[in-house]
C-alpha cells in the first residue's frame, strides 16, 4: 500500500494499516442489541465505556467476550455466543434475557491492523421491562436512544462509536416497531462483515465489505459497486449499492 496523508475520524478502531503482519488471532466475543418501543420508535440500549478500558469512552451494545464456561458440552460455538451475550447483558446492565430468543443477524472481524480484534456475533431481541442497573466497572452511563438520534449526535461530535456499532445502528434506524426490526433481521441470513480498510486518494479511510469493488484490493478508489464506510473526519457515510436494505 503506497503512503497516503490521512486525517483519521477519531472513531476509526482499524489502526496503522502498515502494521497486520504477526497479528494475534482475533478473540471470539458475542453482544446482543436490545430493543424496545417508545412513542419516537424503538429504542435501543446503549451503555458507555469506562475510560480505563479497551473502547474506553465508546457507547456500544452489551456484550464482551466468550469464556469457557459459556461453551456447552458439545463446545457449540453459536451456543456459546448466545450464552456470552446474555451473560453480559445482566452482567453489565442487570438485565436478564433468554438466549433462544436472540435473532443472530450479523457477525464482525476487523483486519489484522486493529490493535485489539474481536470476532463478534451480533444479537438482536426485545428488552423484557426492567430497570438497568449498569456495573459501574467496565460501564458508566446507559441511555435507551433511538437509532437515528444515536446517528445524530455521532455526527455532532457529542458521542463516539465504533464503526461496526454505527453501522448496526443505521440498520435499525430503518425499521419501525420493534416486531419490523426483528423480523427484517429473521427474513435474511445473517451478514458477514470481515471488514477491509483502505485509502481514498483524497486521504480519507473507508472500510469495505464483500460486493465492494475495492474489497479484494483494499482499493477505496476503485471504480464500480459499492458496500462500504466511508470515515471521513467531518462524519461517517454508510454507502451501498448492492442491497436494498
Amino acid at each position: 500500500m503506497g503512503e497516503k496523508s490521512t486525517e483519521q475520524h477519531r472513531n476509526d478502531i482499524y489502526g496503522d494499516l502498515n502494521a497486520e503482519k504477526g497479528a494475534a488471532p482475533p478473540i471470539p466475543a458475542a453482544t446482543v442489541v436490545l430493543l424496545r418501543d417508545a412513542v419516537s420508535g424503538p429504542e435501543v440500549l446503549m451503555l458507555r465505556k469506562t475510560s480505563k478500558i479497551h473502547f474506553g469512552g465508546m457507547w456500544v451494545f452489551p456484550g464482551g467476550r466468550i469464556d469457557g464456561e459459556d461453551y456447552p458440552q458439545d463446545r457449540d460455538l453459536e451456543t456459546a455466543a448466545r450464552t456470552a451475550a446474555a451473560r453480559e447483558a445482566h452482567e453489565e446492565a442487570g438485565i436478564q434475557t433468554l438466549p433462544d430468543d436472540f435473532v443472530w443477524f450479523a457477525h464482525w472481524q476487523p483486519p489484522k491492523s486493529t490493535p485489539k480484534r474481536f470476532s463478534t456475533w451480533f444479537f438482536a431481541a426485545e428488552a423484557s421491562e426492567h430497570a438497568v442497573e449498569i456495573d459501574g466497572g467496565e460501564i458508566d452511563d446507559h441511555s435507551w436512544i433511538t437509532p437515528a438520534k444515536a446517528l445524530d449526535s455521532h455526527r455532532a461530535g457529542e458521542i463516539d462509536l465504533a464503526p461496526p456499532t454505527w453501522v448496526t445502528l443505521y440498520h435499525l434506524s430503518r425499521y419501525s416497531p420493534t416486531a419490523a426490526v426483528l423480523e427484517q433481521f429473521r427474513s435474511r441470513k445473517p451478514k458477514f462483515y470481515h471488514t477491509h480498510v483502505g485509502v481514498r486518494d483524497d486521504g480519507v479511510r473507508v472500510c469495505m465489505w464483500t460486493g465492494d469493488a475495492g474489497y479484494e484490493q483494499s482499493d477505496a478508489d476503485a471504480s464500480g459497486e459499492r458496500h462500504r464506510l466511508v470515515m471521513a473526519k467531518e462524519g461517517f457515510d454508510f454507502v451501498n449499492s448492492i442491497e436494498s436494505y
